[in-house]
C-alpha cells in the first residue's frame, strides 16, 4: 500500500534534525508541502536544503521556540499565509534538560520541561485548531515516548510531561472530533542526538535488551507518522502507537 499526502500541508516542530526531520523528510517524499520548524534557523535552512535534494519537495522553513506561545502563532500564521492551510500538525519538539533522581529537579528545569513538552503542544495544537483547523478540519500527531507508559527514574519529569501528552491527546480528540484527528506515537529508544547519553556508550547491550534486536532509528517512527497523516488511519483518533522494537515487554 502507498502511504500519499498529495495537497497536503504539514507542519513539523523540532524538524531541523532526529525524528522530526525523518517526519518531514517522509512527508515531502510522499506528496505533501512542509514547514519545518525549531529554534536554530541556520540549522533548519541546512535540513531543509538536504531534504528537499532528497525528495524534490517544496520545504520552507520558519524558526520558532517550541515553549514560546507568540512563537508557535507566527510559525501557524506563516505556514498558511505561504501553503494555504495546514493539514498536518506533528508537536515533535522536545527537551530534557534534566537527568538524575525526580526528586532533586530544580524548578527552572521543571518548568522548562512542561513548558516544551506539553503547554507547548497544547499551544500549537490550539493556534492550528483557532487559525485553520476547526473550519477546515485536519490531524495533529503528538510524539510522546514509551516512558510515558512506564518508570525511568533518571529521565522522570520528561516522562510524566511524556504520559500527560497521552492524556491530552486523548481529551482533545474527543473534544476536536470530528472533524480534527488527534494521535500519539510512542517511541522507544531511537538513535537520536537528544537520546545519545542513553544509548551510545552502551549501544550492544541496550539492543540486546530489545525483543528485535536493535535500537530505532528516525525513519521507524517517520513510517509511523506517514500512516497517521495519511487517509490509511482515518478512522484512528485518540489512539496511541508504540513503535519501539517490543521494548515495553
Amino acid at each position: 500500500m502507498e502511504l500519499r499526502l498529495d495537497g497536503k500541508v504539514a507542519l513539523v516542530t523540532g524538524g531541523s534534525r532526529g525524528i522530526g526531520r525523518a517526519i518531514a523528510t517522509e512527508f515531502a517524499r510522499s506528496g505533501a508541502r512542509v514547514v519545518i520548524s525549531s529554534r536554530k534557523a541556520d540549522a533548519l535552512e541546512v535540513a531543509a536544503k538536504e531534504i528537499r535534494e532528497l525528495t524534490w519537495g517544496e520545504v520552507e522553513t520558519f524558526a520558532a521556540n517550541a515553549g514560546d506561545p507568540e512563537s508557535a502563532a507566527a510559525c501557524v500564521s506563516h505556514t498558511i499565509e505561504r501553503f494555504g492551510s495546514i493539514d498536518v500538525l506533528v508537536n515533535n519538539a522536545a527537551t530534557n534538560p534534566y537527568m538524575g533522581p525526580m526528586i532533586d529537579i530544580d524548578l527552572p528545569r521543571l518548568d522548562k520541561t512542561y513548558d516544551v513538552n506539553l503547554r507547548g503542544a497544547f499551544v500549537w495544537i490550539q493556534q492550528a485548531w483557532q487559525q485553520h483547523m476547526r473550519a477546515n478540519g485536519g490531524n495533529v500527531i503528538n510524539l510522546s515516548s514509551i516512558g510515558g507508559l512506564s518508570v525511568e527514574t533518571s529521565i522522570g519529569h520528561y516522562n510524566v510531561t511524556k504520559a500527560a501528552l497521552l492524556h491530552l491527546t486523548r481529551s482533545l480528540a474527543k473534544d476536536l472530533a470530528p472533524g480534527v484527528r488527534v494521535n500519539a506515537i510512542c517511541p522507544g529508544l531511537v538513535k537520536t542526538d537528544m537520546a545519545r547519553a542513553l544509548w551510545e556508550s552502551h549501544e550492544d547491550a541496550v539492543s540486546a535488551m530489545v525483543p528485535l534486536g536493535r535500537l530505532g532509528e528516525p525513519e521507524d517512527i517517520a513510517n509511523a507518522a506517514l500512516f497517521l497523516a495519511s487517509p490509511a488511519s482515518e478512522w484512528m483518533t485518540g489512539t496511541m502507537m508504540v513503535i519501539d522494537g517490543g521494548m515495553l515487554l
